[in-house]
């Protein structure tokens, strides 16, 4: 990966090639929308937010190049643009002059809170326009003979009230990760291990947690209340990451073997709501008793 943000800084060219043809593949692959973005993200870090929108622009342009050859429209570049690239550019943008990770998280957080209220706001009920929008794919499962009727009927109604919370949490984890790339990238060219230390160090603040808190004390004693359950995988995911960064810190700290930490993604991705939930209540508590802090007290000490 250092050989291709390597190639990315070599030019408007290199860059605008890799970031087009990744949006490109983004639409086949998933994976592929984190590379586009990260490079974005990379050109934004390094040059600045004038270069990055530069880039923008040129990637745009190719996009829709493309996208009118394959796909008779050019308005698959307009999506690209305002779901991949604008969000990872102001991310970026405000990462390089604050330099503050955990304060750019937030705003990545708050940004997905935003979004789910608008949903509310524009929808009314989120859970019946997913059901609609879901409604030819329970058909089709029905009709396949991969699930029974009746079932399906309880499956999707459930399925539909958590799909605004999981939707804007998937973005705001998409968004991160792109910018976490985007920074892993500029750390290996400019600056081998600050990535690592500055992951390590992330601390969200306890406003996070007052805020989530509060947010799951009014699902439980309001019965379930539609908003708040759409609020909380928000900024679960962000708990997440603080709880992932907590992970790394006391590898670190202990001198703990790689492995360790392979052990704990291959369990994240295996057994996700599990260990998403175990280290969403790590990152929780660690907002309050900074576990990272009493440790490196108890290494010292030993030393």
């Amino acid at each position: 990966m250092k050989a291709l943000a390597n190639f990315v800084m070599r030019g408007y060219s290199q860059a605008t090639l890799v970031a087009t043809a990744s949006a490109v593949l983004s639409l086949l692959m998933p994976f592929f929308g984190l590379i586009s973005s990260g490079v974005v993200g990379l050109v934004t870090l390094r040059r600045g937010p004038r270069e990055g929108l530069v880039l923008l622009g040129l990637s745009a342009v190719a996009t829709a190049f493309i996208s009118l050859i394959a796909l008779g429209s050019p308005w698959v570049a307009v999506g690209v643009l305002v779901v991949l690239w604008v969000p990872i550019w102001g991310l970026a943008a405000i990462l390089r002059s604050t330099r503050a990770l955990g304060f750019v998280a937030q705003l990545a957080g708050l940004g997905g809170l935003v979004m789910v209220l608008i949903i509310h706001l524009t929808l009314g009920d989120p859970a019946a326009y997913w059901q609609q929008l879901l409604e030819p794919v329970r058909q089709s499962l029905v009709t396949d003979g991969l699930i029974q009727a009746d079932a399906s009927k309880t499956l999707f109604e459930q399925l539909s009230k958590w799909m605004t919370g999981t939707f804007a949490a998937a973005l705001v984890f998409q968004y991160l990760i792109s910018l976490f790339v985007a920074r892993a990238w500029q750390a290996q060219l400019y600056n081998p291990g600050g990535f690592g230390q500055e992951f390590r160090g992330l601390n969200l603040g306890w406003s996070v947690g007052a805020v989530f808190l509060t947010l799951l004390a009014w699902a439980t004693f309001s019965h379930g209340a539609g908003l708040a359950l759409d609020l909380i995988p928000v900024l679960g995911v962000l708990l997440i990451l603080q709880g992932l960064s907590v992970a790394h810190g006391l590898r670190a700290l202990l001198g703990a073997q790689r492995g360790w930490l392979i052990g704990l993604y291959v369990l994240l991705v295996l057994f996700m709501p599990q260990v998403g939930l175990l280290l969403a209540s790590v990152g929780l508590v660690d907002l309050w008793a900074n576990i990272r802090a009493r440790v490196a007290q108890r290494v010292s000490g030993q030393r």
